[in-house]
């Protein structure tokens, strides 16, 4: 586990393939420390020589203007370098954040590590 400010940590696990990073945010109040996520995950996706990644969002409360902005970051910057960037584990309302900033096709969202690996999501009908 890797602490990186106050109330957030980072647990990192390897794979076949693919690094896996859930993300844990345990004091939902607002701080003034805010991790530049985007950065310190592409810097350990750097470290392990791994550019696919599932990123577990299961214990996030909310998903605010920044985490989204630091989301839409990582993922541009692993596309550049021909990764992959897959999330899994966001509450029905979080889903619908990624919705309204029309981010759902940008962003995948999965349920779960297995699905995000590969790459089944539920048909939704149009």
């Amino acid at each position: 586990m890797i602490q990186i400010a106050h109330g957030w940590e980072l647990d990192v696990d390897r794979g076949p393939d693919w690094l896996f990073i859930h993300v844990r945010h345990g004091d939902q109040t607002p701080s003034d420390e805010t991790p530049p996520l985007a950065e310190i995950i592409w810097t350990i996706l750097n470290q392990q020589f791994c550019h696919r990644l599932v990123l577990e969002l299961d214990d996030l409360g909310m998903l605010h203007s920044y985490l989204v902005g630091q989301l839409v970051m990582l993922q541009k910057r692993i596309s550049t370098h021909g990764g992959v960037m897959r999330v899994s584990g966001l509450s029905p309302s979080n889903q619908q954040v990624l919705r309204i900033c029309r981010l759902d096709r940008q962003i995948p969202h999965y349920a779960n590590r297995e699905q995000a690996v590969w790459g089944q999501r539920p048909q939704q009908p149009r």
